[in-house]
């Protein structure tokens, strides 16, 4: 029996990739002279690491991150406020198992956004639901699915989600109807699955977005059960980059 026949079989049996694998992994067992089982073995694990990694890739598109960002990427020496052990722990993936929340709350380019993207590709890596939405333009997709009659079914997706990332809370107020859709939706996965929010506001500002204050407190009430919160101030990482670059082109 040649190649082409066996490589027929593995299409028809949808192990395509393995089906790929098979010439080259064909040479290197008469180079290597591999036993038939430790042939095998190599041609099902190429297909299994292939499907693992495809739907890796799968789940970091369905998450819809604006940038991939990784903790190897961030700089943990600014700000000095944050604790690069805590984060890492986070990543590990503890917190998605016991359905806790963490929030990120600082001043603007501190990296917060960064750390949440990162925390949400390594829950991709272990095999989660991710999404990440900004936060106003999510408010904007819940009143659309509102005036279509459609949020029953946007909630069934979103509860499908181990952890979903609400990017930038703060930055504009909502209307009265858009704020009492986004508590809806934090009040209805609490203890369901895990939030991750982004914010520059202290709690104390929040009634200022919400524009009601015993809602505000019930949804911080919520979100800070069993929570993780992280303090980011410091310089701007943004800003500092901007004087950096001003003074390289200076001494030019």
């Amino acid at each position: 029996m040649n190649t082409a026949t066996i490589s027929h079989y593995l299409k028809a049996l949808r192990l395509s990739s393995a089906a790929e694998a098979l010439p080259a992994l064909f040479r290197e067992t008469q180079a290597r002279e591999f036993s038939h089982l430790e042939f095998l073995s190599a041609l099902l694990r190429h297909e299994m690491d292939q499907r693992d990694e495809n739907a890796l890739a799968r789940r970091i598109k369905q998450a819809r991150f604006p940038q991939i960002k990784g903790l190897d990427t961030f700089d943990f020496s600014h700000p000095t406020t944050i604790s690069k052990s805590r984060i890492l722990t986070l990543a590990q993936g503890d917190y998605l198992a016991e359905k806790r929340h963490v929030l990120f709350m600082g001043n603007s380019g501190t990296g917060k956004t960064h750390l949440a993207i990162a925390l949400g590709l390594s829950a991709c890596q272990q095999g989660r639901r991710v999404r990440f939405y900004q936060t106003t333009r999510w408010v904007e997709e819940l009143l659309v699915a509102r005036e279509e009659h459609r949020l029953l079914k946007l909630e069934k997706e979103w509860m499908r989600d181990d952890v979903v990332i609400l990017d930038e809370l703060g930055y504009l107020p909502f209307s009265k109807t858009g704020a009492e859709l986004l508590f809806q939706f934090c009040s209805t996965r609490h203890e369901l699955g895990s939030i991750i929010v982004t914010t520059n506001l202290d709690f104390e500002r929040w009634p200022d977005v919400f524009g009601d204050v015993r809602m505000t407190e019930a949804l911080v009430d919520r979100l800070t059960h069993r929570s993780e919160i992280l303090l980011m101030n410091g310089e701007s990482y943004r800003f500092r980059q901007t004087m950096q670059m001003q003074t390289a082109q200076t001494k030019m």
